[in-house]
Formats: C-alpha cells, structure tokens, sequence
C-alpha cells in the first residue's frame, strides 16, 4: 500500500512539473507573440539595416491623412533654402480647419512667412494650409506639385504608394501603404531640415506683417519620452484614415521607425501612441529567429576544381557552413519573402579546407540585405582522395618527362662524343 502511496505522490510532483514548466514555455512564447494593436495597418523597421521587424498588413491600401507632409517637407527642403520667404496664396487661404488662418490667426493673401517657420508650422502644428503655400512656392500650383510628388515616389521604387494633395485630406486616389509610408519617411528623416523641424516640441510662425503664431508638436510621444528617445514624427487625421501616425525612436544609437495607419481617434486621442509605444518597445527587445546555427551545414554544392591550379578538373561535392549564427526577424512578410543565395567567390586548396571564406551567403529581405561568409568543412582526406588520381597521373608525368630529359641530355652527349672522335681521326 505505501508503494502505491509513493508511486501516486511521483507521479503526482511530475505532472505538476510538466504543467508548470509548460505553462512557463506558453508565457515565453507569449512574450515573444507580436503585440495587438488597433491600427489596421503597422511596420517597424530598423533604420540602418532595413530589416522589418513588426508586420501588421504592410501591404494593405490605406490612406495617410497628414502623414502626407513628410514628402510635402522632403520636396520643399530639395527646392528651397530657410531664409526664403514664402508667399500665403488663395489656394492655402482657401483651406479648411487645423490651417494656420482658420484656427490660429488671420493670414492675408500675399504676406510672407519665412521657410524655416513654414517648415514647422507643417510638421509640428500641421497646418494644412502651408501644405498649400509649399506647393505653389515649390511648383507653381497644386496640380504641378502633385506631379512632383508621385515622380518622387516613382523614384524610391514605390508602387502602391499615389499622392494627389500635399496636405493628405482625404481623396480616393490618395493612398499609400504602411511599408511604402515607412520607405517615404526614412527618405524625408534623412534630410537634415525635415528632421531637425519634426524633432521640435514647440516653435513659432512669425508673418511679414509682424503676426507670431506660437505652435506645439501634435506627436505627443515626443512630449513624452523626450527629443533623445521619440527622435522625430508626423501625425494624421481624417475620418476617412482614422488615426495615423509615423514616429522615428533612437534608443543606445539605434534607430527604429514606426508607422501605424488607421487605428481609433479617442476621446483621449491616446490609442494611435499607445499602438505606436507598444510595437516599438516590442521592436526593440524582439529576438531574431534562427535560420542557420553557428557551425551547421547551410548547403551542399557542386563545383569543378583544377588541383594543380590548371589542366584537368575534378567534380566535388563542398558542404558550407557559416563561422556566425544567421538569423532573420520572423513575421507574415519575411515568411514569405525572404530569399537566400549563395555565391562562391573563392575556390582554392585553402579555401576548400576551409583556411579561408569560399564564397557568401544572402539574406535579401525586401530592402534588407544580409551578407555572411561562407567556409567548406571538406575534409583534408577527403580532398586529397579526390585530387590523387590527378596527383598521381601529375606525378606520373613528371617522371616520364624527368627521363625523357635525362635521355636527351645523354643523347646530346652521345652526340658530342662521336664529333671529338672523328676529328680526332683526321689529325
């Protein structure tokens, strides 16, 4: 009876054991779990290498709102220089709410604001009616400017991306994607200007006419964490796109860049960041997934290689590995886009003996793309036993060719004895 008891007590510990160790694998597995978020569309990406970390419909049609006026200020920042004074025209007068005249301070048609305000009065208070004095002070009218505007698209490779206004209200055939979106505001944060106006918290817009206009940044991340953490941004709103928001992070010298679109205008207006926090700190502490360990066997290849550098070839069969862990950050579009290639650069004994690398590997992942060296874990031995036959027929060969010499040199001495004979008959 107590060898039951104690039977029944063990297997009693262990099946507590496995619950409680698996619920620990399930919390771990959780963690790693990409989070929710109410955008309908969302990416991360890391800025230097271009890797996408966070997925969430990347490729969906959306509409940008006022994320637009990261490329409006990439083009003005191309065509202009600060201290140029830009004209307000009818076409910026004319818009509506959340533009400088209409909700800050009257502005006449023909006064004149310097580039250097204009630029914040876009970024940080978004003014949709300085979208408006941009494009005519860049292209002559808003028609011409949004020519200008899908040709800068075209040219950073983009082909779901197609822009109509410069301050993104709302238009049917205004539409972008979140993956296109995070492409068009790397390009715009890389520009000097555009960066230095979005990291602003507060500015003003001064007029000809002496008006100052005493303006906020809307991305309330970087009132937040502060201009060292939330780097840079641009937020957006219609009813149509719902909340919108690209935000660009540098923690420890590493950049990430966000872009949520479509998530809910609350009453707080505090769910597009929350999204915004939320893919970002997970961004930052996401493991990558492990596609090669340190040491394992990638790939087998063909090759044909000359043992003596020249003359015949052998046919071998080179297995590669790599000296580091490769590894790639898992979501829906790495899934089901990430190529691999393999390029031999180098065969020679050394690098067959894996002395030195034999060629690379390629992770290409959309504009992401990853090199590792590559090394042949082909045996000595094994090598050897390949290239003996043409050893030995070498060998073979320099034999004969070391005897045929010897008997010409012989032949050649023959020769010279039987001369100084005759000659010495005829004295």
């Amino acid at each position: 009876m107590k060898i039951k008891q104690k039977t029944l007590t063990i297997i009693t510990v262990l099946f507590l054991l496995f619950t409680f160790n698996s619920n620990i694998l399930a919390a771990s597995s959780n963690n790693n779990a990409q989070p929710n978020i109410y955008g309908k569309s969302a990416i991360t990406i890391d800025v230097k290498t271009g890797e996408i970390i966070y997925a969430k419909n990347v490729d969906k049609t959306m509409y940008p709102a006022s994320t637009t006026k990261l490329l409006t200020a990439l083009l003005f920042a191309e065509n202009k220089n600060k201290n140029d004074d830009i004209t307000y025209t009818d076409s910026a007068k004319k818009q509506p709410a959340f533009s400088l005249n209409t909700s800050l301070h009257a502005i006449k048609v023909g006064e004149t604001i310097k580039a250097s305000d204009v630029m914040d009065g876009l970024l940080l208070y978004s003014g949709n009616d300085v979208a408006y004095m941009i494009a005519d002070s860049v292209s002559g009218n808003s028609k011409k400017f949004e020519d200008a505007m899908n040709k800068k698209i075209h040219s950073f490779g983009l082909k779901n991306t197609h822009f109509v206004t410069p301050n993104g209200l709302h238009n049917k055939e205004h539409y972008t994607t979140a993956y296109d979106l995070s492409v068009i505001s790397r390009k715009a944060f890389e520009n000097p200007w555009v960066y230095e106006s979005s990291h602003k918290k507060k500015s003003s817009v001064t007029t000809s006419t002496g008006t100052k206009m005493l303006i906020e940044n809307r991305n309330k991340l970087l009132q937040k964490h502060g201009e060292e953490d939330a780097a840079a941004g641009k937020t957006g709103y219609t009813s149509q796109a719902g909340r919108c928001l690209v935000s660009l992070f540098n923690r420890n010298g590493r950049k990430i860049l966000g872009v949520v679109l479509g998530s809910v205008y609350d009453a707080k207006d505090s769910f597009v960041f929350n999204d915004m926090e939320k893919i970002i700190d997970w961004s930052y502490s996401a493991k990558k997934t492990s596609l090669y360990k340190k040491g394992s066997k990638i790939n087998k290849k063909d090759i044909s290689y000359k043992p003596l550098g020249f003359g015949p070839s052998i046919k071998l069969t080179v297995p590669l590995e790599s000296k580091d862990d490769i590894s790639y950050y898992k979501n829906d579009v790495n899934s089901k886009e990430l190529k691999k290639s393999i390029n031999l650069t180098s065969v020679s004994r050394s690098s067959l003996l894996g002395k030195k690398e034999i060629g690379t590997l390629s992770l290409t992942e959309r504009e992401s793309k990853n090199n590792y060296k590559l090394y042949s874990s082909l045996s000595s031995s094994e090598l050897n036993k390949k290239c003996l036959p043409i050893y030995l027929g070498a060998g073979i060969l320099i034999i004969i060719v070391i005897i045929l010499i010897i008997l010409l040199m012989k032949f050649i001495s023959f020769l010279k004895r039987r001369r100084r004979r005759k000659r010495n008959r005829y004295w």
